[in-house]
């Protein structure tokens, strides 16, 4: 007699409206299992997720759980099941504690008081289990992106879940951070709980995943062990077509190309001192390093998002001494941030509005031209493959690519010269990964200059024509052409001997 699954979908549909978002959808989470579910933003992962935890109800279809049909009227209904999920984007309370959303509305008491001091203990040793050092006290507003993901993490195992379905955990950790997030989930699965796992990151899926689904356009198309399929074949089955090459051919610049930015000691005070490079026409010039390391907050502060000194900062000649990031945009050069939800986009608003908000003045000098504006946006749907069923859908509701790629639009749209991006495929599926450095190293051809910090090790490698490391808030070094490879961007991010790799200009 064959063991029931812990949790179980059966030909499950969901539809928004006359939209059917899922297509009779079947999937079974087994104790003692890590069942990876894959595919790209808008495939139907994150509705699939939502049904299995109670956050919405199958429009047809069924749901069991040790073999009987259950119905979660509520995430309430989900959680009291033993169903707990980790959400890619942060559910914690900002405001609150580290302690607090730990156990916010599971409040421990003594009478009719609060037990502070163990709910301050057990906070500590489930900080504990995921290697987290940040104070219980501390309100997860001053927590860096990471810490908050941890912390996120150590709620969810706080809860002693029979059933975990965890989105996108792995999204902005570190590699350290991943290792100690992997052993939880290795301690999980060797006690009978049940796993559901999602990644962008094809090599995760493979060395923690016992079983694979992937779906495409909210159906099944594989679903098998893990050890069946290769990575390249989980990437083929979720766009439907090879992706062998992910990345586009190197331009090649040659080193007589011309200088298009000049930066000489800049310096901004707590996170980067003396940063100095240049940049070339049609170059992307990739920044390497450590989470902590002052990567992003060094380019933030060259266009003045931050408060920060230089030396000398020359764009295209001219001598340049930003006092805001519009200043920088006029001059032609504009930074892409890697918070797309926080600090790029009005989620709650339309497409058509975050296309035109950085540039509005080209849409009118008293009154908006919103047909100008619908027309902007009808060529940046086309120019930048954003899919969206309707024109007027809040950003928000758009999957992480689409919104990624808007994003780049909207930046775009002000006509820069020289881009920095940051984190420019974040949480985002392979097949969009592909159109974005397609679309990065198309712009570098037609004479753009770009600088992209990444923490993904093979983004940088197989993107950049140099990568520049940094560590402890300096330049450590950087590298070119063969040189540009795992080893010797770890060495320079850990501050150890390169070994006089070839190509490689110690700072």
């Amino acid at each position: 007699m064959s063991v029931p699954a812990k949790l179980a979908l059966h030909g499950v549909s969901k539809s928004f409206g006359p939209t059917e978002v899922l297509h009779d959808v079947s999937l079974s989470l087994f104790a003692g299992q890590v069942h990876a579910l894959i595919g790209e933003n808008g495939a139907g992962k994150s509705t699939t997720m939502k049904i299995l935890a109670g956050y919405q109800p199958p429009s047809s279809g069924r749901i069991e759980l040790d073999g009987a049909k259950v119905h979660f009227a509520s995430l309430h209904d989900g959680e009291m099941a033993g169903i707990v999920m980790i959400h890619q984007e942060f559910n914690l309370a900002e405001q609150l504690t580290v302690e607090q959303n730990i156990f916010l509305g599971r409040e421990l008491r003594r009478g009719l008081l609060l037990d502070k001091a163990e709910m301050r203990r057990q906070a500590i040793a489930h900080l504990a289990r995921v290697s987290c050092d940040v104070d219980p006290d501390t309100p997860v507003s001053r927590l860096s992106n990471s810490d908050k993901q941890m912390v996120e993490i150590a709620k969810a195992l706080s809860r002693d879940a029979q059933v975990l379905v965890m989105d996108e955990p792995t999204a902005v950790l570190t590699t350290r951070e991943t290792d100690i997030l992997f052993n939880q989930v290795r301690a999980l699965r060797a006690a009978g709980t049940a796993v559901l796992f999602t990644s962008h990151k094809l090599d995760e899926v493979a060395e923690i995943s016992d079983h694979v689904t992937v779906m495409r356009d909210g159906a099944v198309v594989h679903s098998g062990p893990s050890q069946d399929i290769s990575e390249d074949a989980m990437a083929t089955a979720m766009v439907g077509r090879p992706v062998s090459d992910l990345y586009p051919p190197k331009s090649g610049v040659a080193v007589e190309a011309p200088v298009v930015l000049s930066v000489e000691e800049l310096t901004v005070p707590g996170y980067a001192q003396d940063i100095s490079f240049e940049l070339r026409q049609g170059e992307i010039l990739g920044i390497g390093g450590l989470i902590g390391a002052g990567r992003t907050e060094a380019m933030e502060g060259l266009v003045a998002l931050r408060p920060a000194t230089a030396k000398s900062v020359t764009l295209f000649g001219q001598p340049q001494n930003f006092r805001s990031p519009g200043a920088a945009q006029a001059a032609g050069l504009c930074y892409l941030t890697e918070d797309r939800k926080l600090r790029g986009l009005l989620l709650e608003r339309g497409m058509r509005e975050n296309l035109t908000l950085q540039t509005l003045h080209k849409f009118g000098r008293f009154f908006v031209d919103t047909k100008s504006e619908d027309a902007a946006l009808s060529k940046a749907i086309i120019d930048f493959d954003i899919r969206a069923g309707d024109r007027a859908i809040a950003v928000g509701n758009l999957s992480g690519g689409n919104q990624q790629k808007l994003l780049l639009a909207k930046v775009m749209l002000s006509e820069p010269r020289v881009l920095i991006i940051d984190e420019p495929t974040r949480g985002i599926d392979i097949g969009t990964k592909q159109q974005i450095y397609a679309c990065l190293r198309r712009l570098a051809a037609e004479g753009h200059a770009i600088v992209v910090i990444s923490s993904e090790m093979p983004e940088l490698i197989g993107l950049s024509d140099r990568v520049m490391v940094m560590r402890l808030g300096r330049v450590s070094g950087t590298v070119s052409g063969a040189a540009i490879d795992e080893d010797t961007i770890v060495r320079l991010s850990m501050g150890l001997d390169p070994q006089s790799a070839p190509n490689t200009e110690l700072a």
